[in-house]
């Protein structure tokens, strides 16, 4: 008596797959996924494996845009509070302002967009297994409007007394 092996059930050998994994290519999936998207969500539920997928809600774009303009307006305000005699109290930001204005202003909005990228990128993913990435998304836009704010707020202050 021989027992043949179920026809439903996938073997090693029926899986033949010549190009490697595409789900594995993060870059590919940025670059032609965002001239192509497709993916909007897990094919299957219950995946627990992070995954790029190609579209992304549109209010992620509208906060990643605000926050990027808040950035810049952080390196203006800030460069003109040094003007004004004002100290960098963050170390990291002290001592890129030793290497000038511009270099500043550009690796400031540098590190704020590469974050932003990922942060965005991941937004429906949970950080930490319970906070939804998103939701650092809207904290980081708040705590950027705080800053500009107080800028806004010490600038006027350092107005008056000069």
């Amino acid at each position: 008596m021989t027992i043949e092996p179920d026809a439903a059930a996938p073997t090693s050998s029926s899986e033949r797959r010549e190009a490697p994994d595409r789900r594995r290519r993060l870059i590919h999936a940025l670059f032609v996924g965002g001239l192509t998207p497709r993916r909007r969500a897990h094919r299957r539920g219950g995946e627990g494996q992070p995954r790029v997928h190609d579209l992304h809600e549109a209010k992620w774009l509208g906060i990643a845009m605000v926050i990027m303009l808040l950035s810049v307006a952080d390196a203006m305000l800030t460069l003109q509070l040094m003007d004004l005699g004002a100290i960098e109290l963050n170390p990291v930001m002290a001592a890129m302002l030793d290497s000038g204005s511009p270099a500043f202003a550009y690796l400031k909005v540098a590190l704020t967009g590469v974050g932003v990228v990922v942060l965005t990128i991941m937004a429906r993913l949970h950080a930490f297994g319970r906070v939804p990435v998103g939701v650092v998304l809207y904290v980081v836009l708040g705590l950027y409007a705080s800053l500009i704010a107080y800028e806004y707020w010490l600038l006027e202050h350092l107005h008056k007394l000069g």
